[in-house]
């Protein structure tokens, strides 16, 4: 199986860090609140129901746009629950996002087995908040005006610190699949996790372990609508449970290699391509110059960055070459440009862009539809 292979110069862009933000005496937002409901007693109910509260955490817009960072191919396990509201789970905490009039973040905490103190540090955590997205921004933004227009428009699309096993397993379950699919066989795994409480008739588990993840067969993963992927998430669980340490804990560590180090040893896992493990690696593993190729990435890149490849059909050698001219121009930070260029080229975002953002043939499908 060939990798990605980067032979390339980071950029001198400085790895920037937020300070942690701190608690505000402001009162807390009064938005609707949401109870949870116990599914039977069959399930572990957790230690820990705090009151739900909606509690300031010190994010702006400009830095966490949550329609622009959950629903955009990142993660597929957290659910819109509201006009401006999305909630999932961070490690044990049942969690619910939402905007404030003045487009700051708020967060409720629905379910958690600690304490409120773990559950806040973890979901900061989750968000990456140790790297300011407006300064990386404005590094991109001074070099590329396309861009610049771009952030203007789509300002708070953040890269996501993923639990590594639940990254993973979602990216496995993303190959040569649609949003629908991807969503229903995600929700299919967690549903092997520990029930933690349900916001808006939906229901919410914690990411099994790769014990849990041990207990469902392959048959059992086919008759679920998994197909070929199913062979791959079993081989995947059983190659994990046999690393020294244990899997969860090779997975982490892979934070502490480089980039090139890491896409190989992810690319020992069955169904793990060089795309796959370069999700996996910028969504999880800290590797924020990782660039995962796909059409979409191509065309970006032959349009803005390699535009002599114009009409080239994509191969694995080119993928390598796609990534290179991403982190020449971006830096170490690259994936995260990536990422907005990529959320920039989806139908529902595109519509939300200036005219000349569109393609000709877009901008006649559109004059077609309008009739």
């Amino acid at each position: 199986m060939l990798s990605l292979s980067y032979s390339f110069r980071l950029t001198s862009l400085p790895i920037m860090k937020r300070q942690r933000p701190k608690p505000t005496p402001i009162p807390p937002p009064t938005p609707p609140l949401f109870t949870t409901k116990p599914r039977s007693q069959t399930h572990h109910n957790p230690t820990k129901k705090p009151k739900s509260k909606w509690v300031p955490l010190n994010l702006t817009q400009s830095e966490l746009s949550l329609p622009l960072t959950f629903p955009t191919g990142q993660t597929f396990r957290w659910k819109q629950t509201g006009p401006l509201q999305y909630t999932g789970v961070v490690d044990s905490h049942l969690v619910s996002l939402t905007h404030l009039r003045n487009g700051d973040v708020s967060y409720c905490l629905h379910h958690t087995t600690t304490s409120e103190t773990s559950a806040r540090s973890a979901l900061l955590d989750f968000l990456n908040v140790g790297i300011s997205l407006s300064e990386i921004w404005e590094v991109f933004s001074a070099s590329d005006p396309r861009f610049a227009e771009l952030a203007c428009h789509l300002g708070g699309a953040r890269v996501l610190r993923q639990d590594p096993l639940e990254c993973l397993i979602q990216f496995l379950c993303s190959s040569n699949n649609n949003i629908k699919r991807i969503t229903k066989m995600v929700d299919f795994v967690s549903s092997l996790g520990t029930f933690l409480g349900t916001v808006e008739g939906l229901q919410f588990h914690q990411f099994p372990s790769l014990d849990q993840l041990a207990s469902v067969s392959e048959d059992q993963l086919r008759q679920a609508g998994f197909g070929y992927r199913a062979k791959y998430i079993i081989g995947t669980v059983s190659a994990l449970q046999s690393k020294p340490g244990g899997g969860e804990e090779w997975l982490a560590s892979l934070r502490n290699m480089d980039l090139q180090e890491v896409i190989d040893a992810l690319s020992t896992l069955p169904g793990v391509g060089p795309k796959v493990a370069a999700c996996i690696a910028l969504f999880s593993l800290d590797q924020h110059h990782a660039i995962p190729v796909d059409t979409h990435v191509w065309q970006i890149a032959t349009r803005d960055l390699l535009p002599e490849l114009a009409g080239v059909r994509l191969t694995p050698k080119l993928c390598s070459r796609v990534s290179e001219a991403f982190v020449s121009k971006y830096g170490k930070y690259a994936g995260w440009a990536q990422t907005l260029l990529f959320i920039a080229e989806l139908p529902s975002q595109k519509a939300l862009l200036p005219a000349h953002f569109w393609s000709t043939k877009e901008k006649k499908s559109t004059k077609t539809k309008n009739g």
